[in-house]
């Protein structure tokens, strides 16, 4: 039986998906290493981190274990609404996000980090 392809994503395989993403960019690994790690393709990887494919079992113990982490930390917790944790991987799953929040932390506790801050929102409203 094949998915409708227009169908939309279980929110549980996005939010599984959006897991994947963060944590192997958090790893830094590339979907190719996490790819040949698995056994798939890295285009495989793509549609796992979409939700467009769903991930087995296996192969989300397999990923797991690459990416050193408990498949339990793949799953939001229950409950209404968009958890902590879903709302900063949505963020972080933003293309340049975590390398701006790396040079973020690099830099020492105080006046740089507020300018940093400011420079950004000043971005903001001229967008």
């Amino acid at each position: 039986m094949s998915r409708n392809p227009d169908a939309v994503a279980d929110p549980i395989d996005l939010a599984v998906g959006a897991r994947i993403r963060l944590l192997r960019k958090v790893r830094g690994l590339s979907q190719q290493a996490l790819a040949e790690a698995a056994g798939v393709t890295f285009q495989q990887i793509q549609k796992y981190e979409r939700g467009t494919n769903r991930v087995s079992a296996s192969m989300l113990a397999r990923i797991a274990h690459t990416l050193n982490t408990p498949v339990s930390e793949m799953f939001a917790e229950s409950g209404a609404g968009m958890s902590a944790i879903d709302e900063v991987s949505e963020l972080l799953a933003e293309p340049g996000a975590l390398e701006l929040l790396r040079a973020y932390s690099a830099l020492p506790r105080g006046p740089a980090r507020g300018a940093l801050v400011e420079f950004v929102r000043a971005l903001q409203i001229q967008t």
